[in-house]
């Protein structure tokens, strides 16, 4: 269960900021492991996993988690499992999980979020966010695990705290005027390093995670240090029962019975065995 503080904080601001959740030889592993990755040439790499270098804003390792076992245990570490279970109800499945490298010279990521999507559309697409006895219940969850640090002014991670229950649109020109083309495309040419009223920029540290949920709005400043870049693998969560790309067959076939469970589509009849856990090793 979520500690009631950290419960209170989730709902009142759409986020968390786990610090230290990685440490030591376990980070160290992790970071060695998305180093092959990077290292990898795209030609090399097993079945299913993919570089996409093209992206704009990030570049892109498809399917990081599952690329070597110290990825693959993120999926179900001890400090970020129980609110993974609760905010799923108890019905979690992993919509998989990317590796982004931010870098200098990267595009400004505008702020979007999956409820403004739905609004605009004026139409409910599936994604939702409620208490039911006392309980958060969020169907969309990301959870961003640092591998490298960031520092006051790098840039990187904005958020506006609350806007996961926010009942208006937001306008276009609020917080980043020009951000956005005049036909609502990401507007590539432009930059910011401000941190405007009413948004939070994240500094964490290489072993933290940032939870979101995907309700939240959300985007990243241009990345200011040349020495250094950001590196961080995204987690995402659903509901078992809710249908979503299945991943490849090279992909699953690295993984342990444990993740396969979690990635699988499973009706809201049967809980997963893996729930019933505290800890889950993978075996």
């Amino acid at each position: 269960m979520m500690p009631p503080e950290q419960r209170y904080f989730f709902d009142l601001t759409g986020y968390l900021h786990l610090e230290g959740v990685l440490q030591g030889e376990e980070l160290a592993a992790v970071q060695e492991a998305a180093q092959r990755y990077i290292d990898t040439p795209p030609d090399q790499l097993p079945p299913g996993f993919e570089f996409h270098g093209e992206r704009e804003h990030f570049n892109w390792y498809l399917h990081a988690f599952a690329f070597d076992k110290p990825l693959e245990a993120l999926t179900m570490h001890p400090k970020t499992w129980p609110i993974i279970k609760e905010l799923s109800g108890g019905m979690p499945r992993l919509g998989g999980g990317n590796m982004m490298v931010d870098f200098y010279g990267k595009p400004f990521h505008p702020l979007h979020s999956g409820r403004e999507g739905a609004q605009k559309r004026s139409m409910v697409d599936g994604r939702h966010y409620f208490i039911q006895d006392g309980l958060i219940r969020c169907n969309d969850l990301v959870f961003f695990f640092y591998l490298t640090d960031v520092h006051p002014g790098d840039g990187g991670l904005i958020v506006v705290p609350g806007s996961h229950k926010s009942n208006f649109v937001r306008p276009p020109e609020c917080f980043y005027p020009g951000s956005y083309t005049a036909d609502g495309s990401y507007n590539d040419d432009y930059t910011s390093t401000e941190v405007p009223p009413g948004i939070v920029n994240f500094n964490p540290k290489a072993g933290d995670v940032v939870v979101i949920s995907e309700l939240l709005t959300h985007g990243a400043m241009n990345w200011q240090a040349k020495d250094r870049d950001r590196r961080f693998v995204t987690l995402r969560y659903t509901m078992q029962y809710s249908e979503g790309n299945p991943l490849p067959d090279g992909v699953l076939a690295k993984l342990s019975p444990e993740t396969r469970e979690l990635a699988a589509v499973q009706s809201r009849d049967e809980l997963k065995s893996i729930v019933e856990q505290d800890v889950v090793s993978l075996s």
